[in-house]
């Protein structure tokens, strides 16, 4: 892998050097996350790994509270998630190019409605283009499955086919499926500073079986995704 980085970092140290110094926090919801993100950035001192909790609201509070005592340059979303059917395998990754909180409204007869739609707030935030673009490559540049799409956050997990369907309608292009991404994203934007989400998938999403989940092999690809980021960025 550092072979491979160091014949392909040209194309996609722009957005580094742009920022000499920057900080760099990254969230998980849990434990294993953290670690596995620790291990692929060795030692990097520019980073933070903060284990945040699950769900939008834990992480989007401890968010929060890490911004207002310290100044970073960027704040990644990382860990595992589901993957959309047709959209992203098994052992994949993710590089969100909008973050979208998509349980986030109210159900009509005429069927969802965002709060977008009801005028009450957003519940999109874009990721910076550029960005998705530099990381995705690098990532590439490695042999890593990628796929950039909307990340959706939601507070309960997706169980079942008509949900999943449902989901991928309500946002088309929806690539995976997480819990914590629009809560991190929310902080960031408050405090304005840019926002990423990095998901490596280790189940489809819809109906859950346990036994067909490959979360080792999700976290093994978070870890590699952590260590092209530890360059990028």
């Amino acid at each position: 892998m550092d072979s491979i980085l160091d014949t392909d970092m040209s194309s996609v140290s722009d957005f580094r050097q742009q920022e000499p110094g920057r900080r760099v926090l990254v969230i998980t919801a849990v434990s294993a996350e953290r670690d596995a993100v620790l291990r692929g950035l060795r030692g990097a001192e520019n980073f933070d790994v903060v284990v945040a909790g699950v769900g939008p609201i834990a992480t989007a509070a401890s968010t929060a509270k890490v911004l207002a005592t310290a100044e970073y340059s960027l704040v990644v979303s990382a860990g595992i998630g589901g993957g959309f059917i047709g959209r992203a395998d098994l052992g994949s990754l993710v590089v969100a190019d909008e973050i979208v909180a998509a349980d986030l409204g109210a159900e009509t007869p005429e069927g969802f409605r965002s709060l977008d739609a009801l005028g009450f707030g957003y519940t999109r935030i874009p990721v910076d283009a550029g960005l998705v673009s530099q990381v995705a490559e690098a990532l590439r540049a490695t042999g890593l499955v990628v796929t950039t799409g909307p990340v959706l956050t939601v507070s309960t997990v997706t169980g079942t086919s008509d949900t999943a369907l449902e989901l991928a309608a309500r946002v088309p292009g929806a690539a995976a499926e997480a819990m914590e991404g629009f809560g991190v994203a929310t902080a960031a934007h408050e405090h304005g500073v840019p926002i990423m989400e990095i998901r490596s998938i280790s189940n489809p999403v819809g109906p859950r079986d346990r036994a067909a989940w490959r979360i080792e092999e999700a976290l093994e690809a978070l870890e590699a995704a952590s260590s092209v980021l530890r360059e990028v960025l």
